[in-house]
């Protein structure tokens, strides 16, 4: 009697998903340590950390993708998986950064706002200068704002981070390469 076996395909999804979820609670964890280190989350370290962290979970993404599939993995395949990791990715941490400035610590806002304010009289702004710069901040951090801004440069960043490290780790086919 024949058995009739297939293994379920790797597809781009599937592995931008899976390292996606992946990130994405990295990234919390991150976000989490930082904060409660006192550290900001978007100066200094914190973004690059942030982008390093990202760039080896896509490397090792796919990696995956070419060791579950036919061991072949071409430059869109690799734009594609970060695309969906990033996609996920952002979803989890926007989520999580969302929950926690409404809920779990609502003074991170005004926590921020206050840094700023800080940065702004250590460079010298006049206290006019600083209330019209205020305006804009108070716009753009809000918890709903940072959700939004957070999803569309999440997935930016990591399409621009595939795009560069897909360079490296593709691998197509021979017979389809000139």
């Amino acid at each position: 009697m024949e058995q009739n076996v297939t293994a379920s395909a790797i597809t781009t999804r599937s592995a931008g998903i899976r390292y996606g979820v992946i990130n994405g609670v990295i990234q919390v964890a991150y976000f989490l340590i930082l904060t409660t280190a006192g550290m900001q989350v978007s100066k200094g370290f914190g973004p690059w950390g942030g982008t390093l962290i990202t760039l080896v979970v896509l490397f090792l993404a796919h990696k995956y993708y070419k060791e579950n599939g036919d061991g072949f993995m071409t430059y869109g395949q690799g734009i594609g998986i970060g695309f969906w990791l990033g996609l996920v990715s952002a979803v989890i941490s926007s989520a999580f950064g969302y929950i926690y400035a409404k809920v779990i610590d609502p003074s991170y806002i005004s926590t921020i706002r206050e840094k700023a304010i800080e940065d702004m009289e250590a460079s010298g702004q006049t206290p006019e200068q600083i209330d019209m710069a205020m305006k804009f901040v108070e716009m753009f951090t809000s918890a709903e704002a940072i959700l939004i801004m957070s999803l569309v440069i999440g997935v930016i960043m990591t399409v621009v981070i595939a795009l560069i490290v897909t360079i490296f780790t593709q691998k197509p086919h021979p017979e389809t390469s000139i």
